[in-house]
């Protein structure tokens, strides 16, 4: 399997604790620019329109009760170009990891340490806002205050917080390979669709390299994994929002980067692909349901599989029409 290399991670500092209701992360995307949202009306949405299927594809569906169809993959031309690559983001898009399967190893992960650190459902879901696992870790140990147990220089917590990201990962993959947690609807049918035709596929996260090698290799098999590129973890120096792996992606597959189309699941993924100059479909997922994607090209609850399917590669063919043609 392509799999990208490593560069470097997060810095560190410490605080007193603080009452947990007080704990809150503001999202890191907010001074990015905000690029044009496309649709099949070429008009920009309320943040409390939305998109919703209909047996003719999806339609967006504004405060006022107004609809108008952004596109529909069995109206579309079959003869409009492809697009150059497909890049997923990992966790909520090709597996809903976060809830159930990353959060439990961290706190199985603090639980070993003795660290006496739980992160509940609610109390994640605002980490999430933070790219990266040992950045989420220093910030919350930054904000709240490090463990007793923690060494005190920041060459030393770096090296702390890293063995604990490790161990994480350990126990992730663990439950990656007993396949608990399954892949989303539509996600294997949609790279099928497109190695089938010859567009090229990667997965762009900011979650570790062995993690995300794990799902692609356990979940699609050894001969799909053989043909998608991974980059993630400290492959690029800054993570999501900043559209660096997105870029590298680009460069690396040859690509330019107005012919991608990302399929993204958080603010954080969609602010960095849009950044990066792509098309990006976001398929909603637990922690992300509520989140703000009036920049997204296009919204949906899940890829889908028959007979429930959102979209396919020739809808995202659409897309890249409407960018060409905007």
């Amino acid at each position: 399997m392509a799999a990208a290399a490593a560069a470097s991670a997060s810095s560190v500092a410490s605080s007193s604790l603080v009452p947990k209701k007080t704990f809150s992360f503001a999202p890191l995307h907010a001074s990015l620019p905000v690029p044009k949202f496309l649709n099949g009306s070429g008009r920009r949405p309320s943040s409390s329109s939305s998109l919703r299927k209909t047996g003719w594809g999806s339609v967006l569906v504004a405060p006022s009760g107004r609809k108008a169809v952004v596109c529909s993959s069995s109206s579309s031309s079959s003869s409009l170009p492809l697009p150059a690559a497909l890049l997923f983001d990992c966790d909520g898009v090709l597996v809903d990891t976060e809830k159930d399967g990353h959060r439990i190893s961290f706190n199985e992960t603090f639980a070993e340490r003795e660290l006496g650190v739980s992160w509940d459902v609610q109390l994640y879901g605002e980490l999430l806002k933070i790219g990266g696992g040992k950045e989420r870790m220093t910030a919350y140990f930054d904000k709240t205050g490090w463990p007793v147990k923690a060494p005190k220089t920041e060459e030393e917590r770096k090296e702390f917080i890293a063995s604990l990201h490790k161990r994480k990962t350990e126990l992730f993959m663990a439950l990656i390979e007993k396949k608990l947690l399954p892949l989303r609807p539509g996600v294997e049918r949609l790279i099928d669709e497109a190695l089938a035709k010859g567009v090229k596929v990667a997965v762009c996260s900011t979650s570790n390299e062995k993690a995300v090698a794990a799902i692609v290799s356990f979940l699609l098999g050894p001969d799909k994994a053989d043909k998608i590129t991974i980059f993630a973890g400290d492959v690029v120096p800054r993570k999501k929002p900043d559209p660096a792996i997105y870029l590298l992606a680009a460069e690396t597959l040859g690509v330019d980067p107005s012919s991608c189309v990302v399929v993204e699941d958080s603010a954080i993924g969609l602010s960095a692909a849009k950044a990066a100059g792509m098309t990006c479909i976001v398929t909603k997922s637990g922690y992300t349901a509520e989140e703000n994607f009036v920049t997204a090209d296009a919204v949906f609850d899940c890829i889908g599989d028959p007979p429930e399917v959102r979209f396919d590669l020739t809808f995202c063919a659409n897309l890249l029409q409407k960018q060409y043609v905007s």
